[in-house]
């Protein structure tokens, strides 16, 4: 069993900063993608960022250049560091991880998420 904790988040002013932790724990495959969703109210989950096992990374168009995602601690420790940040960024951010070195869009393919952890700005 994969447990994903998250910690970071809480509140700031537009423009500001944050960053977002999420550690991996149990019985994790070598090769694996660590993912950042958001979801605000009324919408649906929304892809941020990804990272694979091998460093590859991709990101939405929305946070592209503002938002860096990164693996640390052996790698099983996933880190979105938010700059600029827009009251539009508002939302409860999940991190979640998908089995494979492939990632495969779409929130069904997603082998374990994470609690969520709210991320509010203000303008």
């Amino acid at each position: 069993q994969v447990l994903l904790e998250e910690s970071g988040g809480g509140s700031v002013q537009a423009g500001g900063s944050l960053r977002l932790s999420c550690a991996a724990s149990g019985t994790i495959w070598n090769t694996n993608v660590l993912v950042w969703y958001l979801h605000a109210p009324g919408l649906q989950r929304e892809l941020v960022a990804t990272i694979s096992s091998d460093g590859t990374t991709t990101y939405s168009d929305s946070v592209k250049g503002r938002f860096t995602i990164s693996r640390t601690d052996g790698k099983n420790t996933v880190v979105l560091q938010m700059r600029s940040l827009k009251p539009e960024d508002t939302a409860v951010y999940y991190c979640a991880l998908q089995n494979g070195i492939t990632f495969y869009k779409g929130i069904d393919a997603i082998d374990v998420w994470g609690q969520g952890t709210q991320v509010t700005v203000s303008s």
